[in-house]
């Protein structure tokens, strides 16, 4: 520790790169989204502090605010699906399914039936009242257990 607390008045530029490649591989590491924005802050002020010459304790004031405003920024403007990828595991082998087109294996009878997706046949249920015939091309929707919610595509 006293070799970095020596290190950081001679070369604060590198100091702050270091913390930002520090952040930036926990970020890379755990792809929570949460440490990208202090990474990005810690190389920001790395450039500060190289042109402007702060001190200290400016260049870690700097660094609080950036961080808290990229984050409440990047939270509020960004698309959420770049946060949270609720129910989308590429594991799931039925989940999966969702956006598929197929064909319908026989008449739906009511709004249930069997359709005919990516070489195996599942029983299906229309998402709205609509009548299918043999053979036509459906999309699936949503999955509710081990059936298909399915419109006509």
């Amino acid at each position: 520790m006293p070799d970095f607390i020596a290190f950081f008045p001679d070369h604060p530029f590198w100091a702050w790169m270091a913390l930002a490649g520090l952040l930036l591989a926990v970020e890379v590491a755990t792809g929570s989204g949460w440490m990208l924005w202090p990474a990005a802050s810690g190389a920001a002020v790395a450039v500060l502090v190289a042109f402007v010459g702060l001190g200290f304790a400016p260049a870690v004031l700097i660094f609080a605010g950036l961080t808290i405003v990229s984050t409440l920024l990047a939270r509020r403007y960004l698309p959420p699906s770049l946060f949270h990828h609720p129910g989308r595991d590429i594991n799931d082998n039925i989940e999966r399914l969702v956006g598929h087109e197929g064909r319908a294996v026989s008449a739906f009878k009511g709004r249930a039936g069997r359709v005919f997706i990516d070489g195996k046949e599942w029983a299906a249920e229309l998402a709205e009242d609509e009548a299918l015939e043999a053979g036509a091309r459906v999309e699936v929707t949503g999955v509710a257990g081990a059936r298909l919610t399915v419109r006509g595509a």
